[in-house]
């Protein structure tokens, strides 16, 4: 049957994946693939059986009341390939998927801000997140990992944070969204200069570098609906969502004239591909290979750290 082999499957597979991932897998397990193919044997799934699946998921409406995107439905189903493929070799039968392709994808929405729109932000932010935007502008920290920062991560002596972890959901996981996600982040002079200040301003006793008044470490819901929502609309800026943060990190490195495979290891990636496939408009003569050119773009930047805690006073 589909669901004791998927079972099967699952715990076979679970020692190289991470503890996200194995969420996401559970979930489309038993949200979609177990309630549609459970009590079938894999071997009686058929091309047309999958066709009418994926067709099913296309007409089906996600928590936030809009249809499954195709990227979220090439996931579900590619689960399922990955499944009946292993069934297939396994037992000797057909594969079912044989000469069915992906659909097609929707390139990602990339809405980043620019230089001075960055600086107008960072000057007009409250103090006390002041820090907490400028390292998510200047670094490209994916949110789960910026906000799963603590301070054993911050090597000021070498002046690199450590990307080890992140947080999902409010738990914290040991590793980040891929093994090439655990990287050594450069700590360019305003993304030190806020860490140094960050670091007078967070309770005695408290690990993590940013967090909420009570010591937790900060919410993105809340981030978003309390802060940063309100933050945009009285700048009279358009509404985007705070993971644009990372993609303004990269075009601005990409802009300043940043190598790509410098930009790459920065931002996680393990090739330049996904740098020229999402931000191909924003790349101009690329040169730079050490991080001086960023460092000098953010220059000016510096200023709105030093001495912050006596404007607090």
């Amino acid at each position: 049957r589909f669901r004791a082999f998927a079972e099967t499957w699952v715990n076979e597979c679970r020692p190289g994946w991470r503890p996200s991932y194995e969420e996401t897998v559970i979930g489309a397990l038993n949200q979609y693939l177990l309630p549609r193919f459970g009590n079938r044997t894999v071997a009686s799934i058929s091309r047309a059986d999958l066709l009418a699946f994926r067709a099913d998921l296309s007409k089906m409406v996600g928590p936030r009341g809009k249809r499954l995107s195709n990227a979220r439905i090439n996931k579900i189903v590619g689960f399922c390939r990955q499944i009946t493929n292993e069934a297939a070799d396994r037992y000797e039968f057909k594969r079912p998927f044989q000469g069915i392709k992906p659909l097609k994808q929707a390139k990602p929405d990339i809405h980043p801000f620019s230089f001075e729109e960055v600086d107008l932000i960072l000057r007009t932010v409250r103090t006390d997140y002041r820090n907490y935007l400028a390292v998510r502008f200047w670094t490209g920290l994916r949110t789960g990992e910026v906000n799963a920062l603590r301070w054993d991560r911050i090597d000021f002596t070498n002046n690199v944070i450590l990307v080890r972890d992140t947080l999902l959901r409010g738990r914290l996981q040991s590793g980040t969204k891929t093994y090439e996600s655990s990287r050594d982040v450069p700590m360019l002079e305003p993304v030190r200069q806020a860490l140094l200040d960050q670091r007078d301003r967070v309770p005695e006793g408290v690990d993590w570098v940013f967090c909420n008044k009570c010591g937790s470490p900060i919410d993105n819901q809340n981030f978003t609906k309390r802060v940063w929502a309100p933050l945009l609309e009285e700048l009279e800026l358009k509404y985007r969502r705070p993971y644009q943060t990372r993609h303004t990190a990269a075009t601005l490195m990409l802009a300043s004239g940043e190598a790509p495979e410098w930009i790459a290891r920065v931002m996680g990636h393990t090739t330049t591909e996904m740098l020229f496939r999402v931000y191909s408009r924003y790349v101009p003569n690329l040169t730079r290979q050490d991080g001086s050119a960023m460092s000098r773009l953010l220059a000016s930047q510096c200023d709105l750290f030093r001495g912050s805690n006596k404007e607090d006073a």
